[in-house]
């Protein structure tokens, strides 16, 4: 008989109840044994729907690591709050998987790492995008050296649905980066992915506040197939000199 790993919630909002408990919900091998979320009421909906009998809920997340029989954490907080709870999820002897992005700042992000390598513990990233059919068959023909030297790579992101209001997507201290720490983060993701994680010599980034302050922006922009590009949120470029010229990675995002 497998194992069953016990999971641990933190964080039982949008993206909880969105994505991560319904998928978890239909893995035999799984348990979501604790929920915790600043919220009590969160927790406790969130452990009825999908914890078992024995379910605990919690309002503070370092309670619900003291529970050494919990294998796994998922934690799906606002990103201001990603490095400080994976590291001490990390330190409580848990694997983590944390939603994205990794964290506010490169610098929390090198933490989690050195906290994943110090600790022995797998740490990992909600990049759903790599798991994708196509993103996989385009990964093996990059691998196999099927496309040659890429020296070039693009990545373009554009929100169909406009700019988000709900949850803390528009708290700049709780999200820390727009649409590129948003939507943009699976695209740069994905190109960096492909192109095998090179380490960038130069990172130049542009952030703009421009389309949230606009009413209309909050609604539905374009059609589908239209190629129009509304608003840019971002727009990033990041260069390293390579061996046969220079190697170029460049992110485009509409909000």
């Amino acid at each position: 008989m497998s194992k069953v790993y016990r999971v641990g919630i933190i964080g039982c909002g949008g993206i909880a109840n969105g994505k991560h408990l319904p998928s978890l919900s239909k893995l035999d091998n799984v348990e979501m044994v604790a929920f915790c979320d600043i919220v009590h009421s969160r927790a406790e909906d969130a452990a009825l729907k999908y914890g078992g009998e024995e379910a605990k809920v919690y309002t503070n997340y370092k309670e619900l690591l003291q529970d050494g029989t919990i294998d796994i954490i998922h934690v799906l907080t606002p990103n201001e709050s990603h490095a400080e709870i994976s590291i001490a999820s990390l330190e409580a002897g848990k694997h983590v998987m944390c939603e994205k992005p990794m964290a506010k700042t490169a610098a929390e992000a090198r933490r989690m790492v050195e906290a994943a390598k110090r600790t022995g513990k797998k740490l990992t990233i909600g990049y759903n995008n790599r798991f994708r059919a196509d993103s996989l068959y385009l990964k093996e023909v990059c691998d196999a050296g099927d496309l040659g030297h890429i020296y070039y790579a693009k990545a373009h992101a554009i929100r169909r649905r406009a700019v988000p209001t709900w949850g803390v997507f528009l708290d700049e201290e709780k999200q820390g980066g727009g649409p590129l720490i948003d939507i943009g983060t699976h695209a740069l993701d994905l190109t960096l992915w492909m192109m095998n994680n090179y380490k960038p010599k130069v990172v130049l980034g542009t952030k703009y506040h421009e389309l949230a302050k606009k009413r209309k922006c909050r609604e539905r922009m374009g059609t589908m197939g239209s190629g129009k590009v509304y608003g840019r949120g971002f727009r990033l470029r990041h260069d390293r000199d390579g061996k046969r010229g220079d190697r170029h990675a460049g992110v485009q995002l509409g909000a």
